[in-house]
């Protein structure tokens, strides 16, 4: 792997860390503002919202004023974002925030997400898609932990969380990349995609809702428990760290054993850990740690194990990547609806909600699973292709994933001649 590539992952490692310590700060600050779970939840929400909406704005203004400019306004409009939370208290002006700094973040990936397209050669994609999706849910994690470096409730951890974004654009702004050229795109019918593998796209948009769920309202549930920052802290990284050491062990049985039953085992699996959760929530912290990473390997493994369900439908690369950027959109809009529902449940039921609604809607997902075992072909296990971790991502990270690559042969190392 390259320096230039290396350094782009550092940079964007950094933002990604500033990015994950804003998330939970904001659910934990909210409440002690005193906003209701349903304002939260809708804040939270409009965050996704930017991000779904980023994808169709993004590209436009990178056709118009190309990517350096693109990557330096919308990083400038995020670090500034992270600062103004702190300096404007209100439920409304957050929502308002959270929606631009979706749209930011989004672009900011999109465009890093770009550059590295541009810098992997071809029969390296695969592994540098890889190592990105480890260094997002890392990078991720360890941002929770920065709650702990000051008061929640004063200016300061955002202030942190704007000075991560900004040092995350100093290896990326120091690299020499060229800018790569804006390339178009075909689309594709979700409704189409549901037609095509109705389980792969129902467990799109069920892992979006029950994902949106906990990275919005996560730091909310555990605040409510009573747990103190630390716990909050260890909670949302074992949830995280779970998605990033499970995941491969889940892909290579459904890899083995067929998508569909992985995935409805996985489906049915998770419920019952969220179930478990619930009787142990307020006996024992490590039993509740436990079920978080558990939990978190379980959850995250869903869309990975959707997209590659879809994806085994599928031959030709353009399809691939069209229905996987379908995918992507399908599981934004369930992370969307996650905290726009989840948060007037928890001030109807109290915080108890959360698991038990994330919990029917992975039962759910199964009972999907078992009817398409039952009603419908499988693929035989030769014709599937090899599964890829995979977390929510830009659909230009999208390119980078070998099933894509249509021209795997032409940065292929060339033979020796002694060969």
């Amino acid at each position: 792997m390259s320096s230039t590539i290396a350094m782009l992952l550092l940079g964007l490692g950094t933002l990604l860390v500033g990015n994950g310590l804003l998330g939970t700060l904001l659910g934990i600050r909210a409440r002690l503002e005193g906003f209701t779970n349903t304002a939260i939840g809708t804040l939270m929400a409009a965050y996704f919202l930017g991000y779904v909406a980023g994808t169709f704005l993004v590209p436009v203004l990178i056709r118009r004023v190309g990517h350096i400019r693109t990557f330096a306004a919308l990083a400038a409009i995020g670090s500034v974002s992270a600062l103004c939370y702190g300096l404007i208290i209100h439920p409304v002006a957050w929502a308002v925030l959270r929606m631009i700094t979706g749209i930011a973040v989004l672009g900011v990936y999109m465009v890093v997400e770009s550059w590295l397209n541009e810098q992997a050669p071809h029969h390296i994609r695969g592994q540098v898609f890889a190592i990105y999706m480890i260094v997002t849910l890392v990078s991720l994690a360890a941002g929770q932990y920065l709650i702990l470096t000051g008061d929640t409730g004063a200016l300061v951890l955002f202030a942190i969380a704007s000075i991560l974004f900004t040092l995350g654009l100093m290896p990326i702004a120091a690299t020499r990349v060229h800018a790569p050229q804006p390339q178009a795109h075909s689309s594709v019918s979700l409704l189409h995609l549901f037609w095509l593998a109705p389980l792969a796209a129902c467990g799109a948009f069920i892992a979006g809702i029950v994902s949106g769920a906990f990275w919005s309202l996560g730091a909310v549930f555990a605040q409510r428990m009573g747990l103190p920052e630390e716990g909050i802290a260890l909670f949302m990284s074992a949830t995280i760290i779970g998605g990033a050491l499970l995941q491969w062990p889940i892909g290579r049985l459904s890899d083995r054993y067929g998508r569909r039953f992985i995935l409805t085992t996985v489906s049915f699996a998770a419920a019952l850990v969220v179930l478990l959760a619930l009787q142990v929530m307020y006996e024992s912290l490590a039993a509740l740690i436990a079920c978080a990473f558990l939990y978190g390997g379980l959850m995250f493994s869903i869309y990975s194990l959707s997209v590659a369900l879809m994806n085994d439908r599928l031959s030709a690369p353009g399809d691939v990547l069209d229905a996987t950027r379908g995918l992507l959109l399908i599981f934004g809009i369930g992370s969307i609806a996650g905290p726009a529902i989840g948060g007037p449940l928890m001030d109807g039921f109290g915080p108890g909600t959360i698991p038990a609604y994330s919990a029917a809607w992975l039962g759910l997902l199964g009972l999907l699973g078992l009817m398409r075992l039952v009603l419908a072909k499988p693929i035989p296990l030769i014709q599937q292709g090899r599964f890829v971790l995979m977390v929510r991502t830009t659909p230009v990270a999208l390119e980078m994933l070998p099933q894509t690559d249509v021209q795997p042969e032409l940065d292929l190392p060339l033979p020796s001649k002694d060969s």
